[in-house]
């Protein structure tokens, strides 16, 4: 019973986490620095973003990606979310979510899923291990 307790504790905890840092993920993109966006996730990080065909790895593949992401003006809404707990220092979050962009038509809804890997580093600062987000495919 009071492992279960535990559990449930730890997962609240790391829930608010999850939620906590990918909405400061979310409003650095307003920042437009690629080079800020680089430094949420881990130097040897790997990197399947949503509007490239291109793995990107390390910060650097991290920060060339945001440096033609951040010109569409994304921001990002959670619309279904799950966090998977793997340890105090490590989670996976992933669900669904919409990106609004710039396009050629004005502002555009991009429908996309998303997993990333966070871990904490030796400072205590929680970073992306891995980001894979891709188009939600159509329906039909």
């Amino acid at each position: 019973m009071k492992d279960e307790i535990m559990r449930e504790t730890t997962q609240e905890k790391m829930e608010v986490i999850a939620s906590e840092n990918f909405e400061i993920w979310n409003k650095s993109l307003q920042n437009k620095d690629p080079k800020k966006m680089a430094e949420f996730y881990i130097e040897n990080a790997t990197f399947l973003p949503t509007l490239s065909e291109e793995f990107k790895k390390g910060q650097l593949g991290a920060e060339e990606y945001f440096k033609h992401f951040l010109e569409k003006n994304p921001v990002a809404e959670i619309i279904e979310k799950k966090v998977q707990t793997l340890s105090d220092d490590c989670y996976i979050y992933s669900g669904m979510y919409n990106f609004e962009v710039d396009s050629d038509n004005g502002r555009q809804v991009v429908e996309a899923r998303f997993t990333y890997i966070w871990e904490k580093n030796d400072r205590g600062e929680w970073k992306i291990a891995h980001h894979h987000s891709s188009l939600k495919p159509s329906q039909g």
